[in-house]
């Protein structure tokens, strides 16, 4: 009989960049592999610092999966500084990429510490988006059976069930916005990481940062949308699970705003915490959303 110790050694050894693509990778992989998250449940991929475990973690990995589009600008020199010679599968790949607002263009644009991360023009966060997170399990799934070739057909049918699942979620979704009057679906956040989904929910999302939450918004900026919400009378505010509170408590307060409740944008919750899946984390969203959007 085998040892708890033996069956973990004959798992995958599999590093995912940050906590929801790690969910993803594992939903794909279920039993067969292991994976370790870089950036966990709660914290922020936007101003990540490797240290000294993580190099290990990557050093012994067999596979690592990225979100890409300039979401991981540390990525690169930490998998050649702990040595990684192994597959870096990019889960974006294939995606329609979305650009960001030329209004927010220049908002990461100046130097930042060595850590900091550029998205560029790109927006990083394609997995707003459920049916982008089709795309994910796909590449996911063919990285894990490249790497894995024995398992391939167990990783390709927890793919299609979880494609099932991404897909029941969509239609869910696309339903629930469609009782809310195109007019009313204005939401203010804090980093303008809802892009993907506002344009596939057609919900306009406006946000006093850029899409990294290591940029620092203008006193401009912040005015011009307090202005904002005040002159099209928005009423859904709301800060992100890894988000300093304090700006959008300001906000919400000069524009007479009701401050509704969190949003997960970049990063899970805990285990205890209302969305530490994926799934759970869009579900849970969507209900916040959904009950400050009805009571405009």
């Amino acid at each position: 009989m085998l040892t708890q110790v033996a069956l973990a050694a004959d798992k995958l050894p599999v590093v995912a960049s940050f906590s929801i693509l790690g969910d993803i990778v594992a939903q794909v992989g279920g039993d067969r592999v292991s994976v370790s998250t870089l950036v966990g449940p709660d914290q922020d991929a936007h101003v990540f610092q490797p240290a000294p475990d993580n190099l290990k973690t990557v050093a012994r990995a067999r596979l690592v999966v990225v979100n890409g589009l300039g979401f991981e600008g540390w990525m690169d020199r930490l998998v050649q500084s702990a040595g990684y010679r192994g597959d870096i599968v990019v889960a974006s790949n294939g995606i329609a990429v979305r650009e960001r607002d030329d209004e927010h263009a220049g908002h990461d644009d100046h130097a930042h510490d060595d850590h900091a991360h550029q998205h560029g023009k790109n927006d990083p966060h394609a997995w707003q988006n459920p049916l982008n997170v089709v795309v994910y399990v796909r590449n996911i799934t063919a990285a894990l059976s490249k790497t894995d070739p024995s398992g391939a057909a167990i990783y390709k049918k927890n793919g299609d069930a979880y494609i099932a699942q991404l897909n029941e979620l969509d239609r869910w979704a696309a339903a629930q916005f469609a009782s809310i009057p195109d007019a009313r679906r204005k939401v203010i956040t804090s980093h303008d990481a809802f892009e993907y989904f506002g344009a596939h929910y057609k919900v306009r999302f406006l946000a006093p940062q850029g899409v990294s939450t290591d940029s620092e918004p203008s006193a401009r900026d912040v005015a011009q949308l307090i202005r904002q919400i005040k002159q099209e009378k928005i009423r859904a505010v709301f800060i992100e699970n890894m988000s300093n509170p304090k700006l959008m408590q300001q906000i919400s307060k000069e524009a007479g705003a009701t401050l509704g409740g969190k949003l997960y944008a970049d990063a899970l919750s805990k285990a205890d915490g209302p969305a530490p899946t994926y799934l759970l984390l869009m579900r849970y969203n969507i209900g916040q959303l959904l009950a400050q959007l009805k009571k405009q």
